[in-house]
């Protein structure tokens, strides 16, 4: 606003300064006079002027011309406040704009930055995945082989429907010995190929199903992975110490109901919640040493007994939770097994294959995971697989394969739906985990990663 009223003071001023300089002082009776001038609060120009006599406005050539540059002041004054105002408009417009472009380059900066880090993200994570793939690609090749040979079963049983159709059409047409050889020939392929499905890698826990809510916070349930279809018996252990009794239940369905069938009291106290039945006996850690005992079920007698040589015992080496679970009994698809720690392998565990009959230790393998750290363990297919806790967020975290002597880090969960695990051993017919978890007795699925070996792999 002040630059608009110099602006105008300077075109009223260059305006009068055009007339004659002799004809410019003019009284009040010839004409127009300037009076005063001054500027309003808001700058605009306040001009203060005398009129002349009435007498001499309408024919005095002087007054014409100071109205008609007076009429083009007020013009101008008004094209220039137009002016001003658009001029403050497009102002206020430009500093708005201003504001908007440096929000926008601030944003743009953040995205070009954001957008190097996520790329790094996306092209790291992209990495990994590709990393995770790349080992299944043989394994994909291996399932080309592996579709062929059962697209080859489901021909050869197409084959022999038909020839069983054609029997029932026309009896005495084929003959019936050779049709009943190739029907055994189909069923031995088919039951060796089932058992090259026994083992395989440990993929994915679901579940867990609870069974039954009884005893205390620790103990041990099971079943005998040796056991026939038709034999189902369950046997409970409560309590990890100071107890000798086995309660025999025929079913899970009597488990349930609480139906006993028998009871073994036992001649020594166990220590631990980590037994398994296997074969018809139980073994078991003797409390307050690193003895391990054979008992059978069959005749209520001791088979065998043998010292654990070096095995920590009585809260030693235990798991995480304690319970004189320093060695963990376990058996799988290749037999059975004991897991336990030293002093000589400086307290990390120690996996040996027993002889099931003599306790003899016939191989072992020392690991580099330390036994106090681990939750549970379990063994499937000569893989010991080792849990990092017992509590809630716990995972199978490592992994021990006794046929390669390697070992791996793995990050499978399980749902700890009960906050406290003291036994999780791997049952081979049932394919599934037994646990004690705080008082309950639960199941865990499991899925394997099978290859099927042909006989071009040989």
């Amino acid at each position: 606003m002040q630059a608009t009223s110099n602006l105008l003071n300077l075109l009223l001023l260059s305006l009068l300064a055009g007339l004659d300089p002799s004809k410019t002082q003019i009284s009040p009776k010839e004409g127009w006079q300037v009076y005063s001038s001054a500027q309003d609060p808001d700058g605009r120009c306040i001009c203060t002027v005398v009129a002349p006599e009435q007498n001499l406005c309408s024919r005095d050539a002087k007054s014409r011309q100071l109205r008609q540059l007076l009429e083009k002041v007020q013009n101008m004054s008004q094209s220039i406040e137009v002016l001003n105002l658009r001029t403050q408009r497009d102002f206020q417009y430009v500093l708005k704009m201003e504001t908007q472009m440096k929000g926008l380059k601030a944003k743009f900066r953040q995205i070009e930055d954001d957008r190097k880090t996520l790329m790094t993200k996306h092209f790291q994570e992209l990495k990994e995945k590709m990393d995770e793939l790349l080992p299944l690609i043989p394994v994909l090749e291996q399932y080309k082989t592996d579709a062929k040979l059962i697209t080859q079963f489901k021909e050869e049983i197409r084959n022999l429907s038909a020839v069983l159709t054609g029997i029932q059409e026309e009896i005495g047409a084929y003959d019936y010995e050779e049709l009943h050889q190739r029907v055994l020939s189909l069923e031995t392929r088919l039951r060796d190929c089932m058992k090259k499905l026994t083992c395989g890698k440990l993929m994915k826990i679901t579940g867990p199903i609870t069974v039954k809510t009884s005893g205390t916070r620790f103990g041990a349930w099971m079943t005998d992975p040796l056991a026939s279809e038709k034999n189902n018996r369950v046997w409970y252990m409560d309590s990890y110490t100071n107890n000798k009794i086995v309660r025999e239940y025929k079913s899970i369905a009597d488990f349930v109901s609480g139906a006993e069938s028998r009871t073994y009291n036992l001649p020594f106290k166990w220590a631990g919640t980590n037994h398994v039945v296997y074969n018809g006996s139980l073994y078991f850690n003797k409390y307050q040493s690193n003895i391990i005992i054979k008992y059978s079920f069959d005749t209520g007698r001791v088979l065998a007994q043998r010292s654990l040589e070096y095995a920590g015992f009585h809260n030693v080496y235990p798991y995480t939770w304690g319970g004189f679970s320093d060695i963990d009994l376990m058996a799988d698809e290749i037999g059975l097994w004991a897991v336990y720690a030293t002093n000589q392998n400086a307290g990390n565990i120690v996996i040996s294959q027993l002889n099931q009959d003599t306790l003899e230790v016939m191989k072992s393998w020392s690991t580099g995971y330390p036994k106090r750290s681990a939750g549970e363990s379990f063994m499937i297919c000569g893989t010991l697989y080792v849990t990092n806790s017992h509590l809630t967020g716990a995972k199978v975290y490592y992994s021990y394969s006794t046929k390669t002597s390697t070992y791996e880090y793995t990050d499978i969960p399980f749902h700890n739906q009960y906050f406290h695990i003291s036994m999780l051993d791997y049952n081979a017919r049932d394919r599934a985990l037994y646990a004690w978890n705080n008082g309950h007795q639960v199941l865990f699925n499991v899925t394997l990663f099978h290859i099927i070996k042909t006989e071009d792999d040989t």
